[in-house]
C-alpha cells in the first residue's frame, strides 16, 4: 500500500512540475509568477493557447472533410477515405464523416479488379469499412436517414443480408414515404425473404407514385416475376 502511493504521488508530482514548467514558459520574466495575479494571468493565457489549439484542430478537421467530398465527387474514392480518416482523427462525433466513409467504401468495394492483391480480400475489406461507417452513423445519429438506405443497398445487393435490410428500410420509408429508391429497396428485401405480397404492394405503390414511365415499367416486370414464381 505504502508503494502504490508513493508511485501515485510520484506520478501526480510529476504532472504538477510539468505544469509548472509550461506555467514558467509563458511568464514574461521566466519562472513561475511569485504572485497570485500574476499566477491567474498566466494560467489564462494557457488556456487561451489550449483553446486556439481546439479551434485550429477544428477547422483542420473540417477541410479534410471538404476534401474528402471533393475527391469523392470526382470519383477518387480511395483519396476520398484517406481524408475522411483524417477528419475523423479530428472529429469522431459526426455521423457524416461515417456516412460519407461508408459511401465511397462502397463505391471502392464494388470497383475492386485485384490490381494489388486479392479480389475477395480486398473487396471484403471495403465492404466491411463501408458496413461499420454506415453503422457507426446511425448509432451516433438514429434520426440522420441516408446511411439507413445506404447500409440498406449493401445489406440487399452486396452482401445478400436482406432480412438486415428490412428494418432500416421501413424506418428510412416512415421518414421518407415517396422515395422510389428506398421502396425498390425494400421491396427487393421483401422479396428476398420471400415476403412476396409485401413486395407486390410496394412495387404496386411506386407505380401509383411516380410518373415516370420506365420506373413505372421496372416495377411491374418486378410483379410480374413474382406472380409467375407463385403460380408457375
Amino acid at each position: 500500500m505504502v508503494l502504490v502511493l508513493w508511485v501515485y504521488n510520484n506520478e501526480r508530482s510529476k504532472v504538477n512540475r510539468d505544469l509548472a514548467r509550461r506555467i514558467s514558459a509563458l511568464s514574461p520574466r521566466g519562472g513561475l509568477p511569485d504572485t497570485i495575479e500574476g499566477l491567474r494571468e498566466a494560467i489564462a493565457l494557457y488556456e487561451a493557447q489550449i483553446e486556439q489549439h481546439v479551434r485550429d484542430g477544428a477547422q483542420t478537421g473540417t477541410y479534410w472533410k471538404i476534401l474528402g467530398i471533393r475527391l469523392g465527387d470526382r470519383g477518387m474514392h480511395r483519396d476520398a477515405l484517406a481524408a475522411f480518416e483524417r477528419a475523423i482523427q479530428y472529429n469522431s462525433s459526426d455521423p457524416v464523416l461515417f456516412f460519407l466513409t461508408g459511401e465511397s467504401a462502397s463505391i471502392v468495394a464494388a470497383s475492386v479488379m485485384g490490381f494489388t492483391g486479392n479480389v475477395s480480400e480486398e473487396r471484403d475489406h471495403f465492404t466491411s469499412l463501408a458496413e461499420n461507417g454506415f453503422l457507426r452513423a446511425i448509432q451516433l445519429d438514429p434520426q440522420y436517414q441516408r446511411p439507413r438506405l445506404g447500409l440498406s443497398i449493401l445489406y440487399v445487393f452486396d452482401l445478400d443480408r436482406p432480412a438486415e435490410a428490412i428494418p432500416h428500410m421501413e424506418h428510412f420509408l416512415i421518414n421518407s414515404p415517396n422515395n422510389i429508391e428506398g421502396m425498390f429497396v425494400l421491396a427487393r428485401a421483401y422479396f428476398m425473404t420471400e415476403n412476396f405480397n409485401s413486395a407486390i404492394e410496394l412495387y404496386d405503390q411506386i407505380i401509383s407514385r411516380t410518373r415516370d414511365a420506365n420506373v413505372r415499367a421496372e416495377a411491374q416486370r418486378n410483379i410480374d416475376i413474382i406472380w409467375d414464381m407463385i403460380y408457375g
